[in-house]
């Protein structure tokens, strides 16, 4: 008798990631899915931190040494890193000096903030504000020098910086819009010339002491005559 010759049909192996791969594959893209997140955020906590330490590093020779001596080379001699390492996070020196410009910005508005949130008069709000940012500008001297003859605070010359200011002087409308209000500033101007006079006071006011290194004046001294200058003219 002849044995039939019996075809064993098997089931053709399932294709990598099917879902008749038993979930196990998918499983695996989960696993992976879901490590990626921490890992990815750790990236970015190391990035932000090895940015940060670049920017103090650098702040740190500007003040020693002066801007114009110090090199990129000393920045990543002082931090161990290499050059590609730096220009991954900073284009040129001048972008390091943008980047104090920006943090600046942010600064002045968590101040204005501040200011917003207490019951002073306007007055006091923006004597009070301007000369806090005196004195912190005097201070470092040198450093603010070269920011501002770089154009590291100017928005014309440092597009990126737009933003940052603007916010800025929209806390200080809010402040003058505020005082129009409660009867303490006049109502002959609108509010968005008002904090472009006085911010245009200030910022003529550093420039000309960032440059004129030889003037026995002080920043503090000139701010607040600036800052008196536009509070009598801006009282109803």
């Amino acid at each position: 008798m002849r044995r039939a010759n019996i075809a064993v049909r098997r089931s053709p192996s399932p294709a990598p990631g099917s879902v008749s791969d038993n979930g196990a594959t998918k499983k695996r893209s989960g696993n992976q899915t879901s490590d990626e997140g921490p890992m990815a955020g750790l990236r970015e906590r190391k990035k932000a931190r090895l940015r940060q330490q670049i920017v103090e590093t650098a702040l740190h020779l500007f003040r020693r040494h002066g801007y114009e001596n110090t090199r990129i080379d000393d920045i990543v001699q002082t931090l161990e890193i290499s050059q590609p390492t730096f220009f991954r996070y900073f284009p040129s020196k001048d972008a390091v000096l943008r980047e104090v410009g920006r943090r600046a910005f942010a600064r002045q508005a968590e101040s204005l903030k501040s200011e917003l949130s207490t019951k002073a008069t306007t007055e006091q709000r923006i004597r009070r504000f301007y000369e806090t940012l005196g004195n912190v500008t005097e201070v470092g001297r040198p450093l603010w020098q070269a920011v501002i003859l770089a154009g590291a605070m100017d928005p014309v010359r440092s597009p990126e910086l737009r933003g940052a200011e603007a916010a800025t002087v929209s806390l200080l409308r809010e402040i003058i819009a505020e005082g129009q209000k409660n009867g303490e500033i006049t109502l002959d101007f609108p509010v968005v010339h008002l904090a472009e006079f006085m911010e245009g006071l200030f910022n003529t006011v550093v420039r000309q002491w960032a440059v004129d290194l030889t003037g026995p004046h002080k920043l503090t001294e000139r701010v607040r005559s600036a800052v008196e200058f536009f509070l009598r003219g801006a009282r109803p």
